[in-house]
């Protein structure tokens, strides 16, 4: 009985320790500790909250930018919590068809869709963010978002990989990226 409340004791310790003592957003990997909550502790998530749209080669992009507190997190066999930006989105044609729709997915237990910051470089104003693919893992990369002015983003996506065989996707499944593949596309905010 004691070892269980030693051990109850231990843990509370060192759990109480992380959460008093977060580490600011950019803390390279190798200086997260386990348990560790890498907050923004300077408010540099903030200003790209909101609901943004632009139009690309015909179709309309609505993104829903918000910001989550303390995501679990999983890096290098270290668990950790941070804060990010977690970007939503809705792709409809000039029609009105919605081509591809992430704002009511459930993405804590998936692996694709997920559209995560990174990283952010402040004197740029800009935040990377790591996006895991449509189905299949089809367009995984990175997209960088820049803060042109209060109502304004400009937005770069970088895929890793658009292409893909049936030998590791069905041959039935969407492979269509319909995220805009480009630079400086501007989106608006709502």
């Amino acid at each position: 009985m004691r070892n269980i409340i030693l051990c109850i004791g231990i843990f509370v310790v060192l759990y109480c320790k992380a959460q008093q003592n977060p580490l600011p957003l950019n803390t390279w990997m190798e200086n997260i500790p386990q348990g560790a909550y890498v907050k923004d502790l300077n408010n540099e998530l903030s200003p790209y909250i909101g609901t943004y749209k632009a139009t690309y080669q015909g179709n309309e992009i609505t993104l829903y930018i918000t910001k989550e507190e303390g995501r679990p997190t999983k890096r290098m066999n270290k668990n950790f919590f941070r804060d990010v930006l977690s970007i939503r989105y809705i792709v409809k044609s000039s029609s009105g068809i919605i081509l591809q729709n992430t704002q009511n997915m459930n993405l804590d237990n998936q692996s694709y869709f997920n559209i995560l910051s990174i990283g952010t470089m402040p004197p740029l104003e800009q935040v990377a963010l790591g996006y895991d693919g449509t189905n299949c893992g089809i367009g995984w990369g990175q997209i960088n978002i820049t803060k042109i002015s209060a109502t304004q983003i400009s937005w770069e996506y970088l895929p890793n990989s658009l292409i893909i065989d049936s030998a590791t996707c069905p041959p039935s499944t969407d492979k269509t990226v319909y995220l805009p593949v480009t630079k400086d596309l501007i989106f608006t905010k709502q």
